[in-house]
């Protein structure tokens, strides 16, 4: 286990017993690829359900009052990939990651997807290390004061834009795809946002959902348009 693992597991808070699973869902696809081994891809599978397991108790139980729409519209803001990049960067999970050199130099290690894959894969490797119960402390851990602090379910920029738009008689925003970059790995999608009257807005992001996202509240921003 190089010393940055090491460092990680402590700052994880778990001595693995198997360490091999905290090695492998750090591992990302180009160093996989490169030395033959098993990167953090079933891994990042197994973690996204364990953290929205445990996530949707947590509110269930805080949040007794609330319906269940309002509970998803939480759930959805607490385990998407900004948020799991945002306890990845708190954890410095990127000083961790194992990746070619070439992915290195392209600013991989700093990647929003990469770091959210690899927060899920690092739950992943929590839970059949120690079972349900150590996943279920560490996301307490981390996700617990964010979702303390969210005081009202939350409303996405997209969802905000749109009403603002019909408020105005200026029908449905229209997002579309004008531009994909990248390697299969770690893709980077353009998308360009149209509203009826106002000039378009591109933004960028690792998923066309993250990109229409970050168009929409690129839109919000600059028309001054709050919630």
């Amino acid at each position: 286990m190089t010393d940055e693992i090491a460092a990680l597991a402590e700052r994880v808070g778990h001595q693995f017993k198997d360490v091999t699973l905290l090695r492998r869902a750090l591992t990302h696809g180009s160093q996989a690829l490169a030395q033959g081994e098993l990167g953090y891809e079933r891994l990042e599978f197994l973690g996204d359900r364990v953290l929205g397991l445990a996530i949707a108790d947590m509110l269930y139980h805080r949040f007794r009052a609330e319906e269940e729409g309002d509970l998803a519209v939480r759930l959805n803001a607490l385990v998407r990939a900004e948020t799991c990049a945002t306890v990845a960067r708190e954890l410095d999970i990127g000083a961790a990651l194992r990746m070619t050199k070439g992915e290195e130099k392209a600013g991989a290690r700093d990647r929003g997807s990469i770091l959210a894959d690899a927060c899920e894969a690092v739950i992943a490797a929590l839970y059949l290390d120690g079972g349900m119960p150590v996943a279920r402390a560490f996301i307490e851990t981390w996700w617990g004061p964010k979702l303390e602090a969210m005081k009202a379910p939350p409303r996405d920029p997209k969802t905000i834009l749109q009403e603002w738009a019909q408020a105005q008689k200026k029908g449905l925003p229209r997002y579309d795809a004008v531009g994909r970059t990248g390697p299969d790995h770690a893709p980077e999608f353009e998308i360009e946002l149209t509203v009826s009257g106002l000039p378009p807005v591109l933004a960028k992001g690792s998923s066309k959902r993250m990109a229409e996202q970050a168009a929409a509240e690129r839109m919000l921003t600059r028309e001054g348009i709050s919630s």
